[in-house]
């Protein structure tokens, strides 16, 4: 295993205790830090991980599903997103699990990057993780801050079509509403709005997928048209972009800390947590991707509300409906802003506050408070000035998700739990490795391509969210 100096690092509960008794949350003192005891508390049960992993993988993305089987087609499309839906249960498990083995030898890891230093012994392991999470993590924030306000452009638009107001000033109206739900302590405090999102996933899935299986069968509705590219090299880009969507839409980059939410031992709570979260995804992710793409086919947009709401022409569906979708999904945007937002702040908490006064005394009040707001005051900038997201979130899935999600949870296994070379279980997770890293470096090269080709269409500070 690897030097204990990142144990020492980690601080809290990754601290070693006596085998056989588990790990247990440190009282504080020197060897406790704040980003541990106060964001990272571990208090628990496994429905509350499963309600965190559930906002964690299961958003607004959804609607972009149809989109990403317009690449691939009807066999390939849902042969991709059930194989790749499969690995990542896979995959999440595998982690757990060595989670779990570090658990029970006394090392219990709270953050990503701790637990891949560990198990892989290298210094620079430690930096790559906390490079790409924190990338991800602020990806998300943004494009949550961004998407939110979108939401609550449209619904302004359909009201007053000829409003004053910009896509700027929603941005700063999302950001002054994260500010004050972010003062929540810790990762624990969201288990509540984070089962009213799981919820509200659910709610506009159904909503959506109405809508589009009325607009499928209305007289105003596209031709239904499946087909794929005439060119090959097209076609080939074009799959690869939609199994990158696939894997940003499947990721989540931060297990390991939803995993630290659990009361200790956390041993094979995290297994019900992601049969949960798992049982969600079956149903929002094909219901939502089958309406969709069945409905408007190779026409169908990034995000199939824009597809029933089209620029020319009447809705496709009833503004009542469509008003509630929008909606919802505005309500989970803000919390997924805030679960994505907890490693930011773990970070900074960790850094700035003292774990021997009170989480609600003035020396860590202030510094919290003033903290996450600078934070999401720079998401939101960011997010007004690049309102263009819809074309990252392939190259965030090639770069950032895959790595975390489908590559190093595989070899983690491979090193901690030692499973013979020959047997099938190491050869199966090397294969899923090596086709991973193939399909990561390709799906990078086609979604920056697609990002290259769209260029004409940024501009900075636009008042339009770009697709």
């Amino acid at each position: 295993m690897a030097p204990a100096a990142f144990d020492a690092e980690a601080g809290g509960p990754s601290i070693a205790t006596a085998a056989g008794n588990g790990a247990h949350k440190p009282a504080p003192g020197a060897d406790a830090d704040a980003g541990a005891a106060f964001v990272l508390e571990s208090k628990g049960t496994w429905w509350h991980a499963g309600f965190h992993l559930t906002t964690a993988i299961v958003g607004p993305t959804v609607l972009t599903l149809p989109y990403a089987l317009r690449g691939m087609g009807w066999a390939l499309g849902l042969t991709a997103l059930s194989l790749i839906a499969a690995v990542t249960f896979y995959e999440y498990s595998l982690m757990s699990r060595v989670l779990d083995h570090c658990e029970a030898r006394g090392r219990r890891h709270i953050r990503f990057r701790e637990l891949a230093a560990d198990v892989l012994g290298s210094g620079w392991m430690f930096y790559f993780v906390v490079i790409v999470q924190t990338t991800i993590n602020t990806g998300v924030s943004i494009g949550s801050i961004l998407l939110a306000a979108d939401c609550i452009e449209i619904m302004y638009s359909s009201l007053a079509p000829n409003g004053p107001l910009k896509l700027y000033h929603f941005i700063i109206i999302v950001a002054v509403v994260l500010a004050f739900l972010s003062q929540l302590p810790s990762f624990h405090s969201l288990r509540h709005i984070n089962f009213a999102s799981l919820l509200l996933s659910l709610g506009y899935t159904i909503l959506v997928s109405a809508a589009c299986i009325r607009a499928g069968l209305s007289k105003d509705a596209p031709a239904k048209d499946y087909s794929l590219s005439s060119s090959k090299s097209e076609q080939t880009f074009n799959a690869f972009l939609s199994i990158s969507i696939l894997a940003s839409v499947f990721g989540n980059g931060i297990l390991p800390e939803i995993q630290a939410t659990l009361a200790p031992p956390a041993a094979g709570k995290m297994m019900k947590a992601l049969v949960l979260c798992y049982a969600v995804i079956g149903f929002t992710f094909y219901v939502a991707s089958i309406s969709g793409y069945w409905a408007f086919g190779i026409q169908v947009q990034s995000n199939v509300l824009k597809s029933l709401m089209p620029d020319s022409g009447p809705s496709l569906a009833p503004t009542w409906l469509l008003g509630i979708a929008v909606l919802f999904v505005l309500l989970q945007l803000l919390a997924i802003g805030l679960v994505y937002s907890q490693v930011a702040y773990e970070i900074m908490e960790k850094n700035s506050a003292d774990v021997t006064q009170g989480k609600f005394s003035r020396r860590n009040l202030v510094p919290r408070l003033l903290l996450r707001t600078l934070y999401l005051a720079f998401c939101a900038f960011i997010a007004a000035m690049l309102p263009f997201f819809g074309d990252i979130v392939g190259v965030v899935g090639a770069v950032g998700f895959i790595p975390l999600d489908f590559i190093l949870p595989v070899i983690m296994y491979n090193i901690a739990l030692a499973p013979p070379r020959r047997s099938s279980l190491y050869i199966a997770n090397t294969a899923i490795m090596v086709l991973f890293v193939g399909v990561g470096a390709i799906g990078a090269f086609a979604s920056i391509r697609k990002l290259v080709l769209d260029a004409g269409q940024f501009k900075l500070f636009s008042n339009n969210v770009v697709d």
